[in-house]
């Protein structure tokens, strides 16, 4: 098992138990709450999968993936009052999940015969877009549209890893800088509350 996998799965239970967190405060009943601990999961590699027409898609290809969105379910019902005071080391795990997802999904892109640009942009989409489907299946605005640089680490991540690659370093290397970068901006964003700038109004109405 590698330390790519290894995190990936931590990533994956991460993921998993924030959907199921959210679901649960929705007041979902057991199905709802698999579901959505599910697409928060591995919905982003889902989509990615399939816009790549990647065969088997990333879940049923391997299925402990699914053991471990189950287990995270679990531990979501068992737990559930006593996971708040560990707020800040599952976050943690989700930042690097979050990183790991994205190095994931442009490594496999670029195998897939995409080109760059494309390619990171799949890294994206498989680390955001399980939170994307999350919050549209539980009726709030996305995350990534709304708060918080997220996204956009992904992205630079992505290029991170390109420009690696570019230069033929080291494969750690290479996954390593990726990762750092994404958990880096994550972490900055949220300790300093950075967001993306929001357009209001137009440049003309300012000079008017």
């Amino acid at each position: 098992m590698t330390i790519i996998y290894s995190l990936d799965l931590i990533g994956t239970f991460a993921f998993a138990l924030s959907g199921a967190l959210v679901a649960e405060r929705k007041t979902f009943d057991i199905f709802g709450v698999v579901i959505i601990a599910f697409v928060t999961a591995v919905g982003g590699g889902m989509l990615r999968d399939v816009l790549i027409d990647a065969h088997p898609i990333n879940w049923i290809g391997d299925l402990n993936y699914m053991w471990i969105i189950a287990s995270a379910v679990v531990v979501m019902y068992l737990f559930k009052s006593k996971i708040a005071p560990w707020a800040k080391t599952f976050f943690i795990f989700d930042t690097i999940g979050l990183g790991v997802f994205t190095l994931i999904g442009v490594e496999k892109a670029l195998n897939y015969g995409l080109n760059p640009v494309p390619a990171v942009i799949m890294g994206m989409i498989t680390a955001c877009f399980g939170g994307v489907i999350r919050d549209v299946l539980t009726n709030q605005v996305p995350l990534i549209f709304k708060k918080e640089i997220y996204a956009s680490a992904c992205l630079l991540g992505g290029i991170v890893y390109l420009l690696g690659r570019l230069m033929d370093l080291p494969e750690n290397i290479q996954a390593i800088s990726a990762v750092g970068v994404v958990i880096l901006i994550r972490s900055v964003s949220v300790k300093y509350k950075l967001e993306l700038p929001k357009i209001k109004g137009d440049l003309l109405s300012r000079k008017s």
